[in-house]
C-alpha cells in the first residue's frame, strides 16, 4: 500500500508543479520527456551526493549497473553495443 501512497504524492508534487509551471496536464511530449529525463537524474542524485560525502569514487558507481543500467537502460551493461576497437565497417 506504501507505494501507491508514494506514488500518487509524486503525482499530486508533479501537478503542482506543472500548475505552477502552466503547463497542461498531460504535457507536450518534449516537456514530458524533459521531465522524466529529470526524474531519472534526480533519482541518482542522492546516491551520488552520499558517495560525494563519503568520499567513495563516484565514476565507478556510474559504471555500475544500478546506476548505468537506470539511467541508460540494460543495452548499456549489457555490452551488446559496437566493439570500440573494431574499424567501422568491420564487424
Amino acid at each position: 500500500m506504501k507505494p501507491y501512497l508514494l506514488s500518487l504524492g509524486a503525482g499530486l508534487l508533479a501537478g503542482v508543479l506543472y500548475s505552477l509551471l502552466g503547463v497542461r496536464s498531460p504535457a507536450p511530449p518534449a516537456i514530458a520527456l524533459l521531465g522524466l529525463l529529470g526524474m531519472l537524474l534526480g533519482e541518482q542524485a542522492v546516491p551520488i551526493a552520499k558517495r560525494l560525502m563519503t568520499k567513495a569514487p563516484v565514476v565507478a558507481y556510474l559504471k555500475t549497473p544500478e546506476c548505468a543500467g537506470q539511467m541508460l537502460g540494460p543495452q548499456a551493461i549489457a555490452g551488446d553495443g559496437p566493439d570500440p576497437q573494431t574499424p567501422k565497417g568491420q564487424a
